[in-house]
């Protein structure tokens, strides 16, 4: 394998994991604030989750810009210059989100509030992370002195970026809800599960659905983009097979109780993974299409190599204490059943 291609699947393993356990964290916000007085069964399990996990998500999110900055250096510069303006946006959400976190809990009369911009923030951010794609397929971007600038205008009446943000929202509360109707059923909350469980099978095919809408509605500069798609067919076939068997899992009655959450969040996060692997693999060699590919924007070989060793070791450091997380606050029975 070549250094880019190394590069850009760590690259791609972080953005994946990131927009999974990104989803769910910023899903459980968004259903907290929902819930907060219709069903505050419901938003307690979403708090339970929240309270512990918020913070790992940002690990991840500061992992992947540093491997995007290490890595691909002119991919940064690029990139920085095109999105200043959307990713600034999403830095303030992140900021007024993790202040309200650190704050809120200690200040109990301003619970209600947390759970407000909890809720805002969540539903946004997702959505306008998703919203990037298209501007990295092509149509948007023009050379100005040699430098590229983005077509807001051409950007904002695009059907494109719309379709691709709801498919973002869509996304993020479809798997949140997946996974907190499994984080219900695992502390034994029956009537949280059905609600979970609900909102999962309404949300699921809407995802779906707009994530074909998303595939087609982008411009005439980006059809490139559609037919490589077609080229991976098998690859999202296997993904849109992955997605009945999860969703199926959501009616089979186990064990007296209709849905097996656990089966169906394995599936459709395998789901995920494999029509993410297909439309990178459709996206290569390009980065920012047509002006910058991953061979031109990797980083010196001894960069690289510096970098692999330090990720590599971070990973045998990091990976023992993800491992106690999980057990302390998504499998001990004494934290999940707290009143």
């Amino acid at each position: 394998m070549s250094d880019a291609t190394i590069a850009i699947s760590i690259l791609w393993g972080f953005l994946f994991i990131y927009s999974i356990i990104g989803s769910v964290d910023f899903g459980a916000g968004f259903w907290s604030m929902v819930y907060s007085r219709r069903n505050p069964q419901a938003a307690g399990i979403a708090n339970r989750f929240l309270s512990p996990s918020w913070e790992v998500t940002n690990v991840f999110l500061v992992l992947l810009v540093v491997a995007l900055v290490g890595f691909f250096p002119r991919a940064a510069y690029v990139l920085g210059t095109l999105l200043l303006v959307p990713v600034s946006l999403v830095m303030i959400l992140l900021l007024f989100r993790s202040a309200f976190m650190v704050y809120a809990y200690s200040v109990q009369r301003e619970v209600r509030s947390l759970r407000i911009v909890s809720g805002i923030t969540g539903l946004l951010i997702p959505g306008l992370l998703v919203s990037v794609l298209p501007i990295t397929l092509g149509g948007f971007i023009r050379q100005e002195s040699g430098y590229p600038q983005l077509k807001y205008g051409d950007l904002l009446t695009s059907p494109a970026l719309y379709a691709y943000l709801g498919f973002g929202i869509a996304t993020e509360l479809f798997l949140s809800a997946l996974f907190l109707s499994d984080f219900s059923n695992e502390a034994g909350d029956e009537s949280s599960y059905r609600q979970y469980r609900l909102i999962a099978v309404i949300t699921g095919p809407l995802a779906m659905l707009l994530a074909v809408v998303a595939t087609f509605s982008v411009n005439e500069e980006a059809m490139w983009m559609v037919h490589r798609m077609k080229e991976q067919g098998l690859w999202f076939m296997l993904s849109s097979a992955a997605f009945l068997a999860g969703y199926g899992s959501l009616w089979v009655r186990r064990n007296g109780r209709l849905g097996w959450p656990r089966m169906a969040f394995v599936f459709v996060v395998l789901q995920f993974a494999v029509a993410s692997f297909a439309y990178g693999k459709a996206h290569m060699p390009y980065i920012v299409y047509p002006y910058l590919t991953v061979t031109e924007g990797i980083t010196n070989h001894s960069m690289f190599i510096s970098l692999l060793w330090g990720y590599g070791i971070g990973t045998v450091i990091l990976l023992p204490v993800f491992m106690l997380f999980w057990w302390l606050f998504l499998k001990d029975k004494r934290y999940l059943r707290t009143e």
